[in-house]
């Protein structure tokens, strides 16, 4: 029988089409790989191109000095840029508008054309998340900004129109009304209990030990009881942390080993699918308060949002997160 459950964090409701699910191994893709080679003359990501980018606002050299090994530029196609005032306007009398101001910025997580984040070691991953760190820092420091996004999509199912490896991070001028309302929600718990709503659910997951996927000292990785997606996947800090800036040199250390073996998880046992993931962070301003805690989500394109999802904006899962877990905590990789 189906169930409906409610995501803590948003107090949203999913369906969880038990009726409907397959097997976890149902969702793996089976279409063969393309194999890509080390560069690729008309990339704009790999060396040698980058007169093809703008100019580089983060370079980190290889050892040795061959090279770089990380770039960041701001975004050719940008969707939002620093030369604007953020002055709100109404439009036709009625509709609010501003012009589009903010920073959009690519990070290049590797030289090598065909090197993903899976197959990097876990030094290599935690070069990317202090590029993450750096520019999330200098970024969220311009006069405009209200919140910035870092996020990475893997496939063209997910978004990316480059094959190259990257990531991307934006900054606006306003708050995005979702990540309000997670805020919203977490604030209205921490009120209440004095505690924070994420640390509670990591720690509650750990103990009742059905959809956790793998834990450390320091990270819990998990399928969400209201997964909204099949395999959707949270990483959270096991102390309670509200900004990804603050995250320690060793503690991003094992956040790299984590990341890693997630990622490579889902390259293994589903067959490398598309997939986006989120660095969730405090809205800027409130990046020591305690009613937040940062996190990475995770989410697979396995499914295509249909009529019912559009309609309601109740998703339909497909997969039971208890099933799925148990699945990725099994694979070995």
């Amino acid at each position: 029988m189906s169930e409906l459950r409610q995501d803590p964090t948003t107090e949203e409701w999913v369906i969880i089409a038990r009726e409907r699910a397959k097997r976890p191994d149902n969702f793996a893709h089976h279409q063969p790989e393309r194999e890509l080679p080390a560069f690729s003359p008309s990339c704009p990501f790999c060396p040698g191109n980058e007169a093809m980018t703008p100019p580089s606002t983060l370079l980190y050299q290889r050892q040795g000095n061959s090279g770089w090994q990380i770039r960041a530029f701001a975004n050719k196609y940008a969707a939002l840029n620093p030369d604007s005032e953020a002055t709100s306007k109404v439009v036709d009398g009625f509709f609010n508008a501003m012009p589009g101001i903010g920073a959009h910025e690519v990070i290049v997580e590797t030289p090598f054309h065909n090197v993903s984040m899976a197959s990097m070691t876990d030094t290599e991953v935690k070069g990317v998340l202090q590029a993450y760190q750096e520019r999330y820092h200098a970024l969220s420091k311009t006069s405009a900004a209200k919140f910035a996004i870092i996020f990475k999509n893997h496939g063209v199912g997910a978004g990316t129109s480059l094959e190259h490896s990257h990531s991307q991070i934006v900054v606006t001028p306003v708050v995005p009304r979702y990540v309000r309302m997670r805020h919203e929600v977490a604030m209205s718990y921490y009120d209440k209990t004095d505690r924070c709503l994420y640390s509670d659910l990591a720690e509650h997951e750990l103990k009742i030990d059905k959809r956790v996927v793998m834990h450390t000292d320091k990270f819990v990785v998990l399928h969400p009881f209201a997964s909204q997606r099949p395999f959707e996947t949270w990483i959270l800090p096991r102390k309670q942390q509200a900004c990804f800036g603050d995250v320690s040199q060793e503690d991003l250390g094992g956040l790299a080993h984590v990341l890693r073996v997630v990622l490579l998880k889902f390259q293994r046992g589903l067959n490398n699918p598309d997939l986006n993931y989120v660095i969730d962070s405090a809205k800027i301003g409130d990046e020591k308060e305690h009613y937040y805690m940062w996190h990475i989500r995770i989410v697979p394109r396995l499914t295509e949002m249909a009529g019912f999802e559009i309609g309601s904006g109740m998703y339909i899962n497909t997969a039971v997160p208890e099933e799925t877990a148990q699945f990725m905590r099994n694979l070995d990789v």
